[in-house]
């Protein structure tokens, strides 16, 4: 009769450390930044899917598709060995000046992140505008135990740096060149 259990308890005790052991939690990022710059400048320049040399780190962008959804574009790093990211884009809302697009293929040693996806939107008036740039994505290891290089924290300051940078530069370019204040 105890022999007929004995797979019962044995599932009974392994519970526990199945329960806790998970996989990994979505991260988020959120960045904005005030631009002293007319909301329609300010989406001119971030508008265009096929171009995404407004972001620092981009050498060039190939794009097939425009602003339709389903666009696609592949960018070439500035970094040692042109690594590149390949994104989709999965909305467009050209009257709200709001993107979203997701990447479809990244080296996590590139940018340490899965299930990446992210929004720029532009608010504002004729005289300032605050675009906002927010991401949803899990870390780059996605199995438990991940290296310090791909855990939470390393995906979370990646992109949190990435985002910071960029919108720095965006505003110092479209201020006209004065300094830079995110």
């Amino acid at each position: 009769m105890l022999k007929a259990w004995t797979p019962l308890f044995v599932a009974c005790a392994l519970l526990p450390g199945a329960v806790l052991a998970h996989g990994p939690s979505r991260l988020k990022v959120v960045e904005s930044v005030e631009i002293a710059a007319p909301v329609d400048k300010v989406w001119a320049r971030l508008s265009k899917f096929d171009d995404a040399s407004w972001i620092p780190a981009v050498a060039k962008t190939d794009a097939k598709g425009g602003n339709e959804v389903g666009a696609t574009r592949t960018v070439t790093l500035k970094a040692e060995g042109s690594p590149t990211i390949e994104e989709e884009l999965v909305k467009y809302n050209a009257e709200g000046k709001s993107l979203s697009y997701k990447i479809t293929k990244v080296d996590p040693k590139v940018l340490p992140v899965n299930n990446y996806a992210s929004t720029i939107t532009v608010t504002g008036d004729a005289t300032k505008s605050t675009v906002e740039w927010k991401a949803g994505f899990y870390r780059g290891y996605p199995n438990n135990d991940p290296p310090p290089e791909l855990n939470d924290d390393a995906s979370q300051a990646a992109v949190t740096k990435l985002y910071e940078t960029t919108l720095a530069e965006l505003k110092k370019s479209l201020e006209g060149g004065k300094k830079a204040s995110a």
